[in-house]
């Protein structure tokens, strides 16, 4: 893998997480309906972060869950040894306008991974999905509602999200496989 450029720094990074939470309460009727759902990996700091500002803005906490797709991905046969993890989903999801919080949307199969593993958890009144970085490519009808930047890439091309709280450091960077 070739490093090609530096697309975000911290600071644009940071701006952007901060647009989607305004953009999350300004098509929201009622904050304290809402919750987060990270997606494992990234998506657990980005939906705790979009918390905060929520906070900030709004004064009114968001409670954030994590969910682990592991099980529900269509392509799991694909690994040898899967790692599962946890999901930690310790609120009622039932009648509240569900968040997915996830840092890249590429194809939409991680997406509709999500979906599903979601339902285990009860019937939200709504599901939205926020995503950091779209890069194109769908190969199903899923889009996200909230985007941070639409980048679009060649199939070769690959989005690394870095964040402090799994990588040491803020940054989206654009890599040539």
């Amino acid at each position: 893998m070739t490093f090609k450029s530096l697309l975000y720094d911290e600071n644009i990074l940071g701006r952007s997480l901060k647009r989607i939470a305004h953009e999350i309460l300004e098509n929201t009727e009622n904050p304290a309906q809402l919750c987060l759902i990270g997606i494992k990996t990234r998506g657990v700091p980005m939906a705790k972060r979009l918390s905060d500002f929520i906070f900030k803005i709004e004064g009114v906490r968001v409670p954030v869950g994590i969910l682990d797709i592991t099980l529900y991905r269509d392509d799991i046969t694909a690994a040898k040894d899967p790692v599962v993890s946890e999901s930690h989903i310790d609120f009622s999801i039932e009648g509240k306008d569900v968040i997915l919080i996830d840092d890249v949307i590429f194809t939409g199969r991680t997406s509709r991974a999500a979906l599903d593993a979601l339902v285990d958890f009860g019937r939200p009144a709504k599901i939205k999905l926020a995503a950091l970085v779209d890069r194109g490519h769908r190969e199903l009808p899923i889009r996200p509602d909230f985007v941070g930047k639409n980048i679009p890439t060649s199939k070769t091309e690959i989005v690394r999200v870095s964040l402090t709280e799994t990588d040491g450091k803020d940054a989206i960077e654009l890599f040539e496989r």
